[in-house]
Parts: C-alpha cells; structure tokens; sequence
C-alpha cells in the first residue's frame, strides 16, 4: 500500500453534549485551564490583596488589625474563612508562577512534546501543591 493510499485519520467536530462528557483533558490541559484560573483568581482577589497589604504595613494598629482578621474575622467574615481565602491565594500565585515558568521554558527551548508536556504538568502540579500544603500547614499554625 503507497503512502497516498493509506486511510487518513478523519477528523470532526466536537459535539458539546455527546462528546465533552466522556472527554479526557490530558494533564496538561489540566494545567492550562488552572493556570489561567488561578490568574482569573488574583485578579478578581486584587482589592482584597491591596487591602491586606495596606492594613499589614501602615502601623502597628492596623497590624494588629490586619492579625485578628485571620484569628477573631472581621465583621462577618470569620477568621477561618479569611485563612481559606488566603489559602487559596496562596496557590493560586504559586500554581500561576510554577505554570507561567513552564510555559516560558516550554517556549525558549522549544521543548514541545506529549512526554515533556506531561512530566512538566506533573511537575507544576506537585509542585504547586506540594508547597500551598506546606504554607497552609503554616497559616493554620500547625508549626
């Protein structure tokens, strides 16, 4: 059989209600879509950001502030609810940065391929998580 004759791979469009239920997203699909989460994350949290550093560095009274929103809440919000939210962001910057510097060297060094793609994925996942568990573990004083 000639080259001309083989059977070429057909190609269609994707159904969104027949065929998104029983698709599998490779890893580093996975790692695309939480990268440009966690970057949606940030920047929906950036007045909440702004506003921890400001009442983190202004005085000694807003620092004091700024200590029992994570420990006693503020206002309504509860302390362990403000420690949830900076968990998240926490991750979010971490997954976001880890991502962003494989996508970089997947760039520069033109290191595109289905077996770097998924141990770079595996990577930035286990990294990323690896280290917000390390630093949840620190938010919630447990050392």
């Amino acid at each position: 059989m000639t080259e001309l004759s083989k059977k070429r791979p057909e190609f269609r469009n994707i159904n969104a209600f027949k065929d998104l239920t029983t698709y599998r997203l490779p890893l580093a699909g996975w790692v695309s879509i939480l990268h440009r989460a966690s970057g949606g994350l940030m920047f929906i949290l950036l007045p909440l950001i702004v506003w921890l550093f400001d009442t983190s560095v202004s005085s000694e009274i807003s620092y004091d502030v700024f200590k029992s929103a994570f420990s006693a809440g503020l206002g309504f919000v509860p302390g362990w609810f403000m420690k949830l939210v900076a968990l998240a962001l926490i991750w979010a910057y971490l997954h976001h940065l880890i991502a962003g510097v494989r996508h970089l060297y997947m760039d520069m060094a033109h290191a595109v391929s289905k077996e770097f793609g998924k141990s770079s994925a595996v990577f930035t996942l286990a990294l990323s998580i690896g280290l917000t568990l390390i630093l949840g573990a620190k938010l919630f004083g447990l050392y």
